[in-house]
């Protein structure tokens, strides 16, 4: 457990959410927004305060996808190696969801919002969803990289996603 501090406030938790505050932070700095980041139990919610519609934004997974089907979904993959995206997808739900709901969980998941999620990003993929689930192994992640990178870079952006997820 590592302690670090945000906005005066003094949290502890884990790597992974130092490395989620760390990055909403940065997120919240580039946009020139006000960052509000709450977490019970390990689970990180985000809120954003945009100026142009003058509300708050929730931009946690559970705001998108049900915390049960994302349960369901972690729990059909704890094994290593056993870890299929599209099977995930749909069970968790988010083959079923929006153009633009499937681009909310993008932006989540681009842990360094670049436009892209590389290959390390994907390793801690399910952690993305559970925190404390595993991480993806290398075959895993390489497979993950493969199937949605339609143009060989290396990297899946926001359209290869949204195709991946809603094909």
């Amino acid at each position: 457990m590592q302690d670090f501090h945000l906005c005066g406030g003094q949290f502890t938790g884990s790597a992974h959410i130092k490395r989620f505050v760390q990055r909403e932070t940065r997120r919240s700095e580039q946009s020139s927004s006000n960052l509000i980041i709450t977490y019970t139990a390990d689970n990180p919610v985000t809120y954003y305060w945009t100026e142009k519609t003058k509300h708050w934004t929730n931009m946690s997974i559970t705001s998108i996808l049900s915390a049960e089907a994302i349960e369901n979904a972690i729990k059909d993959c704890e094994a290593p190696d056993s870890f299929c995206h599209k099977k995930f997808f749909q069970l968790c739900g988010l083959s079923s969801k929006t153009p633009k709901e499937v681009r909310d969980v993008f932006q989540i998941l681009d842990d360094d919002n670049s436009g892209y999620i590389e290959e390390s990003e994907l390793k801690f993929f399910l952690q993305r969803f559970v925190p404390g689930a595993r991480t993806l192994t290398e075959a895993e992640t390489k497979k993950f990289v493969s199937a949605g990178d339609d143009n060989s870079d290396g990297r899946i952006g926001v359209d290869e996603f949204q195709t991946m997820v809603l094909s």
